[in-house]
């Protein structure tokens, strides 16, 4: 290669264009080839430097104890800076591949620099302009990190902790929003970390180098110059983050001014500095920024232009990851308190499940934090010692089943209630029904009678307020379906039908109201209460129809939808002091296999089981209508999540209940039913001619009676809402909400009815056992209460339900009294009634 075609080179090629020719010229004519092979170290650091390399072909790379060095390609110029300022060589460089190198020593390429001074003056000049450039970029930077550093985030404090689908989809979504430098809204309730997601999505980019910063909405001036900067004066946020990530914290809590600018910065990336009034507005400057909100609380201003937005799931709703974030703030803090290892006992995994956490993350490390300083010696954490506050469902609630261990034995065992049922129950029906077949006719002669009116009746009404719907768990009526529905599927496998659940929930209600105004009008027609083969007749017609449907369809179908005893036990249990529940938090973080809805095989102390007769899942009950008591999820769940709580009787009908009309029809024909069944004494009260003695007329009269009862209540409501509208009153919830307030008057009026042959024929049973079997009841002990104290019993219930029913209704309505007092005086007229109907003074 001759001089002029090196010269051209080191002027197309390398840094040392700079220089003049004649210096190119000088430096060419010395130029020495050299070859290096692979891994072949070329220079070497800390060394003096032995001449100036020129690369020609091949390629080199600084010798790195990282993840790699710094590759050099043809017309890099090695030693320059070196050989002009003496200085030693700095990196250790080594050929990569075969290269070839031109070389000038160190004592030639010093005469060229003395002969041709320009060389010192260019690159001189050159390490001049380089000091001004780095120096003004240098007090750049550091007035930059002075705007920044008060809002900067340094890193994201941890990732996304758990392995439910819950953590998988935030994961995900995260990593999407990582992908792309378009606007993000992070969406969640407080205590959830919002912040940490957002510097999660910034560390996760390709822009993890550029800064993040987080801004409080509320603390931003309402001029915005702190974030926009002022015109001409000192640059704001947006222009010192460049292209890094601003991350707006509750831009709910925006100055209205600043809505505007924001929302045109988040579609436009544009913004106006800050103008002083005298001056002329700024022009608009454009942005690079990253912009992610996180809010607690929607901005339809904001929101509506994001496209992308991720919603933070609560934690009450991720309770299988509990277990995982316990675990992990157990390890930071034993990390930093250098303690030894911390367990956790399930018993107090499922605590916690069992809890909201209406503040989430924070309010479960602090829980954490507490217990790990409360915990004894032994390094464990108990439930004892790690309890959370309770819910306003938990906080008035006895778990049973946890005070009394005995009784969750006995609720597990056979003998509840499959031993009862067909070791008892099952003959003792068809004892009873034949005796009213078979023997005397008359109450005061046959003790199936006296039983089924004197006994049955008063029990099952006084045991709605204490044990609820416990009636239907050994109800002959269902077990004698049962055994229908097995001898179904043992000649008939795969026979039973799934439940049409839509059309029973429409008309169930309905078709059970029906059939109870039938069976009373035909008990009032047909006098079943004095007639034992026509109240024969009534049993066999209600277990006829468990029989049928339990053959159709699987599991209890007619108790759930269609058989009127359990409308009406359903109806009243709502009233009790008792409830079965299920932990929401504990089923749905470690339960998979839904045994006691669908059944299983046994699995861990869960036993096997056919699941819930009624399709009813525990964690999912509002109210105690659709659950029988029959402990079967109890006996599956292997989780121990199953509670019997003792609770404030009625709660649910003032916070979780769901009103239906069916219902509240069942229960004004159940208030009509004792007006039905008190016709004599009305028409002795009133002095009318009733016609009682024929058929059609008796029949008649009583749909009459059993539609009347409602028109009151409707009225008085139709009224109280007239009167709400003219005053420009609080709005009232529909009559079909209110109209539940009545119930325990409801109870209390079929309660005092049938007190009167409770007390009055039900201590009469031993000789009229006697009696029926054709033998004399004379000279036995019988126990009749006194009149008085029928009365007085019966006064004092129908003051109870007059009490509760005014309390009940202003609770459901939680209106002003004075909007109420309509309803009041409506349920103490009722009640006023009542007495003089069945007290009789």
């Amino acid at each position: 290669m001759t001089i002029s075609d090196r010269v051209t080179f080191l002027q197309e090629r390398t840094p040392l264009a700079v220089l003049q020719g004649e210096s190119l010229r000088s430096l060419a004519r010395r130029i020495q080839v050299t070859a290096a092979e692979p891994n072949q170290t070329v220079v070497k650091a800390e060394n003096q430097p032995d001449g100036l390399y020129i690369l020609l072909q091949g390629k080199l790379e600084t010798q790195a104890t990282g993840a790699g060095g710094i590759s050099f390609l043809p017309g890099t110029v090695l030693n320059l800076e070196a050989l002009l300022l003496g200085q030693p060589v700095e990196q250790t460089i080594r050929a990569l591949c075969d290269s070839t190198l031109w070389f000038i020593a160190r004592e030639q390429f010093q005469q060229v620099v003395e002969d041709h001074p320009d060389i010192l003056q260019t690159f001189t000049r050159q390490l001049v302009e380089t000091v001004k450039r780095l120096s003004f970029q240098f007090n750049y930077e550091q007035e930059r990190q002075a705007v920044l550093r008060p809002y900067l985030v340094t890193r994201a404090k941890r990732g996304v902790i758990g392995r439910s689908r819950y953590a998988e989809r935030l994961r995900n979504q995260i990593r999407t929003a990582a992908t792309h430098r378009r606007p993000v809204l992070i969406f969640g309730e407080p205590g959830l970390e919002k912040d940490n997601l957002a510097a999660l999505i910034h560390f996760g980019s390709k822009g993890r180098r550029e800064p993040i910063i987080q801004v409080d909405c509320g603390k931003l001036q309402s001029s915005g110059a702190e974030l926009f900067g002022r015109a001409g004066g000192k640059p704001g946020l947006l222009a010192a983050l460049g292209q890094g990530t601003l991350v707006l914290n509750d831009p709910k809590n925006l100055d209205e001014e600043l809505v505007e600018p924001i929302a045109r910065l988040i579609q436009e990336n544009r913004y106006q500095p800050i103008s002083r009034p005298d001056l002329t507005e700024a022009a608009e400057v454009a942005s690079q920024v990253r912009i992610i909100l996180i809010s607690e609380q929607a901005l339809p201003e904001l929101d509506t232009i994001i496209k992308d937005t991720i919603k933070v799931p609560p934690l009450r709703v991720r309770k299988a990851d509990l277990e995982d974030q316990v675990q992990y703030y157990i390890s930071l803090i034993c990390r930093r308190r250098r303690r030894n290892r911390i367990q956790v006992t399930p018993e107090a995994i499922r605590r916690l499940q069992s809890y909201d956490f209406p503040n989430n993350l924070r309010e479960l490390e602090n829980l954490v934090e507490r217990a790990v300083s409360q915990m004894g010696p032994d390094n464990i954490i108990t439930e004892e010692i790690i309890w959370p506050s309770q819910s306003r469902k938990k906080r008035l609630r006895l778990n049973l089943l946890n005070a009394y261990p005995q009784l969750r034995r006995f609720l597990r065992s056979p003998w509840w209630p499959d031993r009862i049922n067909y070791g008892i129950i099952l003959t003792l029906f068809a004892v009873v029904v034949a005796m009213l077949w078979l023997g005397p006719q008359q109450r005061h002669q046959n003790v199936a009678l006296t039983i089924f009116w004197a006994w049955w009746w008063p029990l099952v009404l006084l045991g709605f307020p204490f044990v609820g719907r416990l009636w239907c768990a050994v109800c002959p009526f269902m077990i004698y379906g049962e055994v229908t529905q097995k001898l179904a599927q043992w000649l008939f496998p795969g026979s039973l039908r799934r439940w049409p659940r839509q059309v029973a929930e429409r008309w169930g209600g309905w078709f059970l109201y029906g059939l109870f105004a039938l069976i009373l009008i035909w008990e009032e027609v047909w006098h079943l209460e004095n007639t034992a083969y026509l109240s024969a007749c009534l049993l066999m017609l209600i277990t006829a129809g468990a029989m049928i449907f339990s053959a159709l369809f699987e599991r209890r179908f007619w108790c759930r939808y269609l058989c009127p005893i359990g409308g009406m036990n359903g109806m009243f249990a709502k009233l009790s002091m008792t409830e079965l529940r299920a932990q929401q938090g504990t089923c749905s973080a470690e339960c998979t296999t839904y045994q006691c809805y669908k059944g299983g095989p046994q699995k861990g102390e869960g036993q096997e089981t056919d699941g819930c007769p009624l399709y009813s899942h525990p964690a999912q009950l509002e109210d105690n209508r659709d659950c029988v008591l029959c402990m079967t999820c109890l006996k599956a769940c292997p989780h121990r999540s199953v509670e019997l709580n003792i609770r404030p009787p009625g709660i649910e009908l003032w916070t979780t209940h769901q009103p239906r009309t069916y219902e509240v029809a069942l229960m004004f024909l159940l208030l009509a039913a004792v007006f039905l069944h008190r016709l004599p004494e009305l028409q002795e009260q009133l002095g009318l001619s009733l016609p009682l003695n024929t058929l059609w007329g008796h029949g008649a009269l009583s749909v009459m009676i059993l539609a009347l009862p409602v028109t009151l209540p409707l009225l008085v409501d139709l009224a109280a809402r007239g009167i709400q509208r003219l005053q420009s009153g609080p709005k009232l919830p529909p009559f079909v909400k209110i109209a539940y307030g009545y119930l325990p008057l409801v109870w209390a009026a079929n309660l005092a009815h049938y007190l009167r042959l409770g007390l009055f024929e039900g201590g009469r049973i031993i000789p009229v056992s006697l009696v029926t079997f054709g033998g004399s009841g004379a000279n036995l002990p019988v126990w009749v209460a006194h009149p008085a104290v029928v009365a007085f019993l019966q006064g004092t219930t129908l003051l109870i339900g007059m009490g509760l029913s005014v309390w009940l209704i202003h609770k459901i309505a939680r209106q002003p009294l004075q909007q109420m007092l309509p309803y009041h005086g409506c349920t103490v007229l009722m009640g006023t009634t009542l007495w003089k109907l069945i007290v009789g003074f």
